[in-house]
């Protein structure tokens, strides 16, 4: 690559690279707690060889001379790092991103590369290697001409202690199966930007026990919570009940604890809400015990008082009976998927739909026979307008959420992965907003502890699931694995509110953040940012 002549001024590649991190700023702009001061750069010559034989060269047009990290398409294992000195103040993460280019003249939106960062903190009385993070590996398709440059988010949120070295380490991933593109690629710069923690979630409710699972559904401007409570990460125990609470200011305050479902001799979650036509708020409750297994759809107008409409009777028993929606031409429609999360193939997914507000419902089978790795479960499911519907759906095994889609009203429908790979048991929420035209995809990355949302504009991802663009942190929850989780959102007005769960067993709690929905200025930049960012 040394000494190669390239047809534009070093102002032209730079500018080119403002342009397409234009998407990336628009994330710490809308974030929450996004930290004002300017990144922390590594340029190529603060970077030295860590494993591999990577090769630092110039990228040279007459006098102006790019110096970059050749990273082979070929060979495995090459990467370089180096030490960011100190963070600032009040500074509780980083988020990292990198600036890439090539000069091969087979570039093209057709093929993709990949990379990952390696993080530690070098903070007194530890070893270095305590904070280690192993970053995701992050695939993007690469630009349609030589010279332009690309900014990928590699790294969203990394906790950090303020005034401690980090070190950086970013690695080329050719053997990954979405590496495509043979050639080398320069690493040109590394961006390490301070981040202030996010806002923190309100209480809804943490009495002793395992508050857990729950649903958010705004009721005109009244937010009702329904959750579960028991003694453990369980579904059928006799001590699991379900109740609600409500807000009128936001999230802020709560009425006292009623109850919905506590039936004697079962276990009750409820697993799916929505609205029905006339502004009512419906939930399923999913009832199981003395050897039986039912979903039980209840209504209510003040989310304390909940009727049970019907307790349908259907062919195939579902898991879970998922969030409700309405769909012209058909009226309600809520996903299920039944299985037992085994591994032989037993598991299906599919619809129930109603034509008369939720008194009667008609099951339909969209696959059966599926194994568990490629059974999509826990789907949350948007009616996007002329005729097409797009799902997100949870992944049992990886290592990405599932993107579903219809054009014909949920008639015949198509399934692939996506490029959100930073999951775990991640329950997908989505919310369209009705003014800006963007889809809000939250989902809690379990293990971790972080609460995510990714923005896209809908028509940019409809037929590229695999083009998301990145993600945002915004709450810090527990990083107990399975006492932690299962996001579910709703929205009033221009605000979003995102209802999971956190603790550490026998005792959770059941929280709500509140966030602002993203504007419309967000919308220009990301369905360029969408073909370039993942994960």
């Amino acid at each position: 690559m040394r000494n190669i002549a390239f047809a534009t001024t070093l102002f032209a590649f730079i500018a080119v690279g403002i342009a397409q991190e234009a998407g990336a700023r628009e994330i710490e702009r809308r974030s929450p707690g996004s930290w004002g001061n300017s990144p922390h750069c590594l340029t190529a010559n603060d970077l030295s060889i860590a494993t591999g034989r990577p090769s630092q060269v110039l990228m040279s047009n007459g006098s102006v001379h790019v110096p970059v990290w050749s990273l082979s398409g070929g060979t495995v294992g090459q990467s370089v790092a180096g030490l960011v000195g100190s963070l600032p103040s009040g500074c509780a993460a980083v988020k990292v991103e990198i600036v890439v280019t090539t000069t091969d003249a087979a570039t093209s939106p057709d093929f993709a590369d990949v990379y990952r960062v390696h993080l530690a903190q070098m903070v007194d009385g530890a070893p270095f290697t305590a904070r280690y993070h192993l970053g995701h590996p992050v695939r993007t398709a690469l630009p349609a001409a030589p010279l332009h440059s690309r900014t990928i988010l590699l790294e969203s949120h990394y906790p950090v202690q303020s005034g401690a070295p980090l070190w950086v380490r970013i690695q080329r991933e050719p053997g990954d199966p979405g590496d495509t593109f043979l050639q080398p690629t320069g690493l040109a710069l590394v961006k390490v930007t301070p981040i202030a923690a996010p806002a923190k979630p309100h209480v809804v409710q943490d009495v002793k026990g395992y508050n857990s699972w729950p649903m958010i559904q705004a009721v005109g401007k009244k937010l009702v919570c329904v959750y579960g409570r028991g003694k453990g990460h369980t579904i059928a125990d006799d001590d699991r009940a379900v109740y609600a609470r409500t807000s009128t200011d936001g999230g802020k305050t709560w009425t006292p604890e009623t109850v919905v479902g506590n039936a004697p001799s079962y276990g009750e979650v409820a697993v799916g809400k929505g609205l029905d036509s006339a502004g009512a708020m419906l939930l399923w409750v999913r009832r199981i015990g003395k050897g039986e297994w039912h979903h039980d759809l209840y209504r209510t107008t003040d989310g304390a008082t909940f009727t049970l409409v019907t307790t349908p009777k259907l062919a195939v028993k579902p898991m879970q009976i998922t969030d409700v929606f309405a769909v012209p031409k058909v009226g309600l429609m809520a996903l299920w998927f039944a299985g037992d999360y085994g591994d032989k193939p037993t598991n299906a997914w599919g619809t129930v739909t109603s034509s008369d507000d939720g008194a009667t419902w008609t099951q339909t089978t969209v696959e059966s026979g599926l194994t568990k790795a490629d059974w999509p479960t826990e789907p949350s499911a948007v009616y996007l307008g002329d005729s097409k519907i797009l799902v997100i759906a949870r992944t049992e095994t990886g290592p990405s959420q599932w993107q579903i889609v219809s054009t014909d009203y949920g008639a015949t429908w198509k399934r692939a992965p996506t490029n959100i790979g930073d999951v775990a048991g991640s329950t997908p929420s989505l919310i369209l907003d009705a003014k800006t035209g963007l889809l809000s995809n939250y989902y809690y990355y379990r293990g971790k502890g972080f609460l995510r949302r990714r923005v896209v504009d809908p028509r940019s991802i409809f037929d590229h699931p695999d083009s998301w663009p990145a993600a945002e942190t915004v709450a810090i929850g527990s990083t107990s694995a399975w006492d932690s989780g299962n996001a579910n959102a709703t929205v009033i007005g221009d605000t979003h509110y995102v209802s999971f769960y956190s603790g550490k067993a026998p005792d959770t709690a059941i929280l709500v953040s509140v966030l602002p929905a993203p504007d419309a200025d967000a919308g220009a930049t990301l369905p360029e940012r969408s073909k370039n960012t993942s994960n």
